[in-house]
């Protein structure tokens, strides 16, 4: 398992951003003023990530995605990881913003990640269709932080 550094081209790898984040335009916000690491296991992409730096010391983790055929094999809590590694020392506090899903929440948490704050009627306002993830009709950005 590797895990580098993307930095032309992003857009190749659209796809797989769109499993974390369903609308283009929204990716289009944060994707090229962000990191995107790229973490390949046996030659292939398994997931990737993308972090913000939000200034005062405080990055995000804007997106989040693993490939459907890695998915429940540490993938993700691998990329958390080793991005806390990356950037301690260069900031504080490490955000993420989810909506209130029965899958992402726990995740988040089993990570070390803490409730930090939440973002009303998110979903409604900034994505042009209802977004339902594991049954859920999400509507609040729900925000949650880790120490670096």
């Amino acid at each position: 398992m590797t895990i580098r550094l993307v930095q032309t081209r992003k857009k190749r790898y659209l796809s797989l951003l769109l499993l974390a984040d369903e609308q283009e335009n929204m990716i289009d916000r944060y994707l090229e003023r962000g990191d995107l690491y790229c973490l390949e296991q046996d030659g292939r992409t398994a997931g990737l990530c993308v972090v913000t730096d939000e200034g005062g010391g405080v990055f995000e983790l804007k997106n989040l995605a693993v490939a459907p055929e890695f998915q429940r094999q540490g993938c993700g809590r691998a990329l958390i990881e080793w991005v806390c590694a990356h950037y301690r020392g260069r900031g504080h506090t490490l955000l993420v913003g989810t909506g209130e899903s029965p899958r992402t929440v726990p995740f988040y948490l089993a990570c070390g990640f803490t409730p930090s704050h939440r973002i009303a009627n998110f979903f409604p306002e900034h994505y042009d269709h209802p977004i339902v993830e594991d049954g859920v009709l999400l509507v609040d950005m729900v925000y949650f932080q880790r120490t670096l």
